[in-house]
C-alpha cells in the first residue's frame, strides 16, 4: 500500500527537496567545495533518515525534542571553541577558500541559532519540516563532526609551511589571521573545535540510533 502524505506533508517535502539542492549550490557559489560535501551531504542523508521516519509519522515530542536541544546545546558550545581559534580562516587556509569570521558568525551564531528555536517549536508542534531539520543537525554535528579528527592530517593549499597566519585575498574577499594548524608543520595534533566536537556528536548519533529504533518497533508492532 502506498503511503498517502497529506498537504503540510507534501509541502515539507518540497522544502526539504529544495533546501538539499539549493544551499549546497550557494555554499559552493559562495565558499566553494568543501560546503558542499559537508552541508549537502548531511542535508541528503538527513532527508532520506527523515523520510523513513519522522515524515510518514512525526515522533512524540517527549523522545525527539530534548535529544535536539541536546543536540543543539553541544553545537552552540561547540562554535564557541571554533570561534576563538579561528575556524572559518583556518578552514579558508587549508582549503584555499574564502570563508571569513563575519559569515561564520553571521550562519552560527545568528541564523543558527533562529532556525533551532523554531525547530524547536515545530518539534513540540508535530511540523513535518521540523522533523526534518532535526535529521539534519543530528546528521551533521552528530556525526560529520568527526571531520575534525581529519582536517590536522590535510595539507593545507595556503603556504602549508609556514607557521604564522597569512592575511590575503581569495577569490576577492580578503581573509585575515588565516592560522595554520597542520600536523606536518606544526608537530601539534589539532584544529579549531576539535576538542568540542564530541559534544553534539554524542547526542546526535544517541538520537539516530533512538529514532531508528522506534521506527523498527512500530513497524513490528503495526
Amino acid at each position: 500500500m502506498k503511503t498517502k502524505f497529506s498537504i503540510p506533508q507534501k509541502l515539507s517535502l518540497v522544502i526539504a527537496l529544495v533546501f538539499t539542492l539549493v544551499v549546497p549550490v550557494m555554499g559552493y557559489l559562495a565558499i566553494g567545495l568543501p560546503p558542499v560535501i559537508i552541508v549537502g551531504g548531511s542535508a541528503l542523508i538527513g532527508l532520506i533518515c527523515w523520510y523513513i521516519t519522522y515524515l510518514k509519522k512525526p515522533v512524540d515530542p517527549k523522545i525527539i525534542l530534548p535529544l535536539f536541544l541536546l543536540t543543539v546545546a553541544g553545537l552552540q558550545i561547540h562554535i564557541i571553541e571554533e570561534y576563538l581559534t579561528g575556524f572559518a580562516p583556518a578552514m579558508s587556509r587549508l582549503f584555499g577558500i574564502p570563508w571569513s569570521e563575519k559569515s561564520f558568525l553571521m550562519v552560527f551564531a545568528l541564523v543558527g541559532p533562529t532556525i533551532y528555536t523554531l525547530t524547536a517549536l515545530g518539534l513540540y508542534y508535530k511540523v513535518p519540516i521540523a522533523g526534518f531539520v532535526a535529521w539534519f543537525i543530528f546528521i551533521g554535528p552528530g556525526v560529520a563532526e568527526f571531520s575534525h579528527f581529519i582536517f590536522p592530517l590535510i595539507k593545507p593549499q595556503l603556504d602549508a609551511t609556514t607557521l604564522d597566519p597569512l592575511t590575503a585575498p581569495i577569490h576577492g574577499n580578503l581573509i585575515v589571521n588565516m592560522r595554520n594548524y597542520y600536523l606536518g608543520a606544526t608537530g601539534n595534533y589539532y584544529f579549531p573545535g576539535m576538542w568540542t566536537a564530541i559534544l553534539p556528536m554524542i547526542p546526535g548519533i544517541y538520537a539516530i540510533y533512538r529514532l531508528f529504533k522506534l521506527n523498527r518497533l512500530e513497524k513490528a508492532t503495526a
